[in-house]
């Protein structure tokens, strides 16, 4: 039983559904002007947990092999480094849910397109393999890329664009990339806020084996920064709403405005080490927001 909680804490399943958020979204503007199939968006939601928990045992991994995660972490410790779980069980459990991530992503591309051979399958399916790619190198490697202060970069870009659009088109077939860019940028911005929360709790930390956008700014500038990503999803969002069909129905993720401003005071008035519980208020913050953003489409229609 020791070992079976180490291991779901190294899962970090708080992170769940930020990754979710996204595929959601995206099949739920889908759902508003097509019709799905239910089982597709069921695996393109089983998929995206498979590839945040592939990510998470990676970062965990990697950082553990470069040194980043010592005893002085300020977050919580996990399974490897909190010495429950050895590099041996780590390395199998990535393997594990990069093979779950490919079985999973290879079912939901067959169930949309009825086959993996199609072209429209084989461009998902490379998409997917770049997923499966940043997820592990993100800390993993000789060179990863999170060290080098780009993860905001590929965060915005697999959490934002790959998972919105993406899931658009799984469900879709087709993907109007305009005006749809808004809404992926809006869940890129606020994903990149959860790694930039997470990044200036482990600033004392990281340094000098990781390089982050937050280390780069300071402890004041990385609070701007989180400000300004939240304000350019919001306005990301708003943007998206005016371009369509007005309705009022469509403003229902308004309703979540109070967490993001709670969350901004929140990043503002603790310390450090005190700022980890703003990650998963922002999470859930923005699963919500998700959520009643694409639901305000789908009730405009009925």
């Amino acid at each position: 039983m020791g070992k079976t909680k180490a291991i779901l804490r190294s899962m970090r399943l708080r992170t769940i559904p930020l990754s979710v958020a996204g595929v959601l979204l995206g099949s739920m503007l889908a759902l508003a002007d097509y019709h799905i199939k239910l089982w597709t968006a069921v695996l393109l939601v089983l998929t995206a947990a498979a590839l945040q928990v592939l990510s998470n045992l990676a970062n965990e991994l990697g950082d553990v092999q470069h040194g980043t995660d010592t005893g002085e972490r300020e977050g919580p410790l996990y399974g490897l480094n909190g010495g429950e779980l050895d590099m041996d069980d780590m390395k199998l459990l990535v393997k594990a849910f990069a093979v779950l991530s490919v079985v999973l992503g290879l079912l939901m591309i067959w169930t949309s397109f009825g086959s993996i051979f199609t072209m429209q399958a084989i461009g998902v399916e490379i998409l997917g393999a770049l997923a499966i790619w940043a997820a592990i190198k993100y800390t993993l490697g000789k060179n990863p890329y999170g060290h080098r202060g780009l993860g905001d970069v590929f965060v915005f870009i697999f959490y934002g664009h790959v998972t919105v659009m993406g899931a658009f088109y799984v469900c879709a077939h087709c993907l109007p990339v305009w005006p749809l860019v808004l809404p992926a940028c809006a869940l890129g911005f606020f994903s990149v806020g959860v790694l930039n929360v997470n990044n200036i709790r482990d600033m004392k930390t990281d340094a000098p084996n990781r390089v982050t956008v937050a280390m780069k700014l300071g402890s004041i500038g990385a609070r701007v920064y989180q400000s300004v990503l939240i304000a350019l999803g919001w306005i990301s969002m708003v943007l998206y709403c005016l371009f369509r069909y007005p309705d009022p129905w469509h403003w229902l993720f308004v309703l979540t405005l109070p967490l993001y401003v709670q969350h901004i005071v929140g990043v503002w008035k603790r310390k450090d080490k005190r700022i980890d519980a703003m990650l998963p208020q922002l999470v859930y913050s923005t699963l919500l927001f998700a959520v009643l953003a694409g639901a305000g489409f789908i009730i405009f229609l009925i």
